[in-house]
């Protein structure tokens, strides 16, 4: 109740900010504090209820944090963004399977596809299949089952799916986007240093196609993953690997009756026939007139309130590392240097913090930031104990952060190693040339104009950033060599910028042992001994709604959530790519970064 005291008192502080700038601020301010009112308060739960989990919402590593307009759309168009964190899942999942209250749990699947990756959705696998051994049944039901649904689905011990729909087995695959020509055809320049043979980072923007070294990481890295998708899923549904690969070969996308023939699913039937069957183990809801029911989303309130109940003053720090390392404080969704640096300063000064799990979601970025890291999370580790856990990628500058922790975990299909160095120049000589526009320097020595964009490098500037190159990756070697106790030679083997999966990480040394987050959480608290008497805390702490709401407004507009077609899904990818080139910062053009485009389907 206090922290609800406070909240409003600061919502009605924003109010006389927000009445000298428009009327519509007090009708938000209220939806505010009625938004408030129900964070506060934990969710019924109803006896003989089942949890349900939707599975197309997309799990993050961080909590969720909904933007001003994702919130406005949940409080006035009665929408939700489709976002869940991971930690609240497994919460959920695990808290479920020992109440009485719950007596089953239903996979619902939903009408956009989900874009969470392998490694996260093993985690959430994991806790299904525990939440099984309490002797709760599981239930999945989907119009189309598609691979990343049917993944976490295949736990169920009934899988339904619509007479109309399909199932896709089909197997993985990598698509790259190449920019080679359409630069040319604009008249823009790139020029590339590098070290590495599978540093494939720099290829999209000079070649037309993936290089031999490249295409033979990609596609080990995806038999890997597809090997433990195989073995998962075939073990649940009483068949063997090469029996699932069989029809993986053989169909590709199975109709309703051969999905059954084929032992993939249970039974065909419709949505409604599979709430009447959930009816019959929970009773009618009056009110909706369905099974009895709470929501994945919103038992996690429930769960959160159980472990707030136990309090302790000894803290375990989860630090959320998810996104594009950049130089500086970095915006949403990136991982500023300096940011997370001084997170992490903060975290190894205070004395409730006994331990640290670094949870690293990144595909690296700026060699530069990830050294101002690296460098705090060193000196972390000298005063307590830094467990990093690698989700669904952790790999170049995602990697030289984690490197020093005590002990690194990575899921099997993690993403990782990509131990190499590339720098990226880009010039507009040719682009201005065409359209009359022209430079005329004057300098006082020979390299004084290195940085332009006007025109190319000269083969003297190339050689020094090429020097840069060098030095850094003789440093991550070296870096690599020593914190994971490696000799130099075997690290020089294994980098080259390729790309590895964590089990493949685990035989290499790379990585000390294969689990999620809730493995690293619990040898945080062996290692820094604290038995059973600590709490988590997450950084960094999301803003709330009400500093969103006080910082930024008017520009909001509220859209209905639709399913995303193919054009729009296509358009959002060819979107990353170019966030991907806008956030590279660094200030010497050197990067530590997995290539562009390794977006698997």
């Amino acid at each position: 109740m206090r922290d609800f005291l406070k909240h409003t008192l600061a919502t009605v502080l924003g109010l006389f900010i927000f009445l000298g700038i428009s009327v519509g601020g007090l009708l938000l301010l209220l939806i505010s504090i009625s938004m408030m009112a129900a964070r506060d308060s934990a969710p019924t739960v109803r006896d003989k209820s089942v949890l349900v989990f939707d599975l197309s919402q997309t799990i993050t590593d961080a909590p969720a944090s909904a933007s001003t307009r994702d919130v406005l759309n949940d409080a006035i168009a009665g929408n939700r963004p489709n976002v869940i964190g991971l930690r609240s899942v497994l919460d959920a999942i695990h808290e479920a399977a020992k109440d009485d209250r719950i007596v089953g749990l239903y996979l619902n699947g939903g009408n956009n596809p989900n874009t969470t990756g392998y490694a996260t959705l093993r985690e959430v696998r994991s806790a299904l299949e525990r939440f099984k051994q309490s002797g709760k049944r599981i239930y999945a039901y989907d119009v189309d089952w598609q691979e990343r649904e049917y993944y976490l689905g295949s736990t169920a011990d009934t899988i339904a799916m619509n007479p109309i729909g399909g199932l896709e087995m089909n197997g993985l695959s990598s698509e790259g986007v190449f920019f080679a020509q359409a630069l040319q055809r604009f008249g823009v320049g790139v020029q590339v240093t590098r070290v590495g043979k599978y540093k494939s980072a720099v290829e999209p923007f000079l070649q037309n196609r993936r290089s031999p070294a490249d295409r033979q990481q990609t596609q080990k890295l995806l038999s890997d993953i597809w090997t433990e998708i195989l073995g998962t899923t075939s073990k649940a549904r009483k068949l063997t690997p090469r029996q699932l690969q069989a029809i993986t070969n053989r169909a590709g996308l199975l109709d309703p009756q051969e999905a059954v023939k084929q032992k993939l699913v249970d039974r065909v039937a419709y949505f409604d026939e599979v709430i009447a069957d959930l009816k019959k183990i929970t009773g009618q809801d009056d009110d909706t007139k369905s099974f009895r029911q709470i929501s994945v989303r919103n038992y996690a309130r429930v769960a959160e309130s159980n472990r707030n109940d136990r309090s302790s003053r000894n803290q375990i720090a989860v630090v959320y590392a998810e996104g594009e390392i950049v130089n500086g404080q970095g915006a949403t969704g990136q991982i500023g240097g300096d940011r997370l640096a001084r997170q992490l300063r903060e975290l190894r000064l205070d004395d409730d913090v006994k331990a640290v799990v670094l949870r690293v979601n990144s595909p690296g970025g700026s060699a530069t930031a990830s050294e101002i890291i690296q460098r705090e999370a060193i000196l972390t580790n000298q005063v307590k104990p830094v467990i990093v856990s690698m989700g669904n990628v952790a790999a170049s500058g995602g990697y030289w952060i984690s490197t020093y922790a005590s002990e690194i975990f990575a899921e099997p299909t993690t993403i990782t190693g990509s131990i190499g160095v590339f720098g990226r120049i880009l010039n507009v000589q040719q682009l201005a040339n065409r359209n009359g526009i022209t430079w005329d320097v004057v300098k006082t020595g020979r390299f004084a104009d290195a940085q332009t964009v006007s025109r190319p490098k000269t083969p003297q500037e190339l050689a020094l950033i090429q020097k840069s190159v060098d030095r850094i990756y003789d440093q991550f070697l070296t870096k690599v060599s020593a914190s994971r106790k490696l000799q130099k030679s075997k690290v020089a083997e294994i980098a080259q910028g390729r790309v590895w999966s964590g089990i493949q990480a685990k035989q290499l040394g790379l990585v000390d042992q294969l689990g999620g987050l809730q493995d690293a959480i619990r040898a945080a608290a062996e290692r820094a001994n604290l038995g059973e008497d600590w709490q988590i805390e997450e950084f960094p702490k999301p803003r709330s709604f009400e500093e969103r709401l006080l910082e930024s407004l008017m520009g909001s507009s509220i859209e209905e959530s639709t399913a995303i077609d193919p054009l729009t899904s296509e358009m959002k990818k060819f979107q990353a790519e170019l966030e991907s080139l806008k956030s590279m910062n660094d200030p010497q053009n050197v990067y530590l970064r997995l290539p562009v485009d390794l977006f698997i389907k």
